[in-house]
């Protein structure tokens, strides 16, 4: 249930935001947040139950600053990539000081008594699968995320109101069906449901391949809908997955490698739709691109096919992992 609104939350932001834009000024996108913020914090204060268990443990500074390193150096290369060409020498050293702190930083993971990220944890396959399995559709979703509000604000010239409208699709059916898919999970099983929901996607993604400006309207809502109803299907079961995998004691650290993997999801979904939607924009221009080029929407069409072909093959090695735990289970 956790993890179906954080997924929630995280695809309904566009179309909330298309909605403020189209009423408001665009400093409201961001101002919308202290009240929320606000109320949050009074919230958690009054219903989240107070730490009862406390440690003296050292918190492990070194990891800390590995972990943030490589997140910097990596996204600021992809960002910056997209803009100067990935093969200049800065970039070249950004991607290089990225694998050289990851390798430090898994060094310095394996000889701490209280490590930042407990990597013996990844021993246990059917975590590990179900993790990579949730990253991988984060990773899908933020494709979508990226590239529809372009798809409908400019290519089809719909307004930003109407495009949140349109967008809302997803949230809006993934809230209906979390829950029920959630409450029959505990009752069959999860592997099977995460199969499911997974195939649904895959289809989304095929449905969003074949969108061009003279589809219609309705039909690339169902694609939406679709896309928002496989992920319904699969986020709770796939949380059961993961921390039903675990003993209780590292429940702690399951769940927060688990929202870890949907953070990193979010992030690398974003860069690398953009990166792989403008690179492919700039193939079919004949000259660098990096944003939308008006007038010219089957610009675009080309560079979101092939932003979603690549979607569709992430989705796909998601449903083969799948499938390889579902396999085994029915072995057993």
């Amino acid at each position: 249930m956790i993890g179906s609104f954080v997924a929630l939350g995280s695809i309904a932001g566009p179309g909330i935001g298309g909605l403020i834009l189209a009423h408001l000024n665009w400093g409201y996108i961001f101002w919308i947040n202290v009240p929320i913020g606000i109320i949050a914090i009074i919230i958690g204060q009054k219903v989240l139950p107070k730490d009862v268990i406390t440690t003296k443990q050292k918190i492990d500074k070194p990891g800390a600053f590995l972990f943030a390193v490589i997140m910097v150096t990596l996204f600021a290369g992809i960002s910056i990539g997209q803009e100067i060409g990935f093969t200049h020498p800065i970039i070249l050293t950004m991607f290089a000081l990225t694998i050289i702190t990851f390798i430090s930083f898994l060094y310095v993971e394996t000889h701490v008594t209280a490590p930042i990220l407990s990597l013996h944890i990844f021993k246990n396959m059917r975590f590990t699968l179900s993790i990579i399995c949730a990253f991988l559709i984060f990773v899908t979703n933020f494709f979508f995320n990226v590239i529809a509000p372009f798809y409908l604000e400019n290519a089809l010239g719909m307004a930003a109101n109407y495009a949140g409208y349109t967008l809302m699709i997803f949230p809006l059916v993934n809230v209906v069906v979390a829950p029920v898919s959630g409450t029959i999970s505990d009752k069959i099983g999860s592997e099977k449901l995460t199969f499911i929901g997974l195939i649904i996607i895959l289809f989304a993604q095929l449905g969003y391949i074949v969108t061009n400006v003279a589809t219609p309207l309705w039909l690339f809502m169902f694609f939406i809908g679709l896309n928002g109803l496989g992920n319904g299907i699969f986020q709770a079961p796939n949380n059961a997955l993961v921390m039903g995998s675990v003993e209780p004691k590292e429940l702690g650290v399951a769940g927060g490698i688990n929202a870890l993997a949907r953070e990193l999801g979010m992030v690398v979904g974003i860069s690398f739709a953009t990166t792989v939607l403008f690179s492919a924009m700039s193939k079919s221009a004949g000259r660098t691109v990096t944003s939308y080029i008006p007038g010219h929407p089957e610009i675009f069409i080309a560079g979101m096919h092939v932003a979603f072909i690549v979607s569709f093959i992430i989705c796909l090695v998601s449903i083969v992992i799948t499938s390889m735990r579902l396999f085994k289970k029915a072995r057993i």
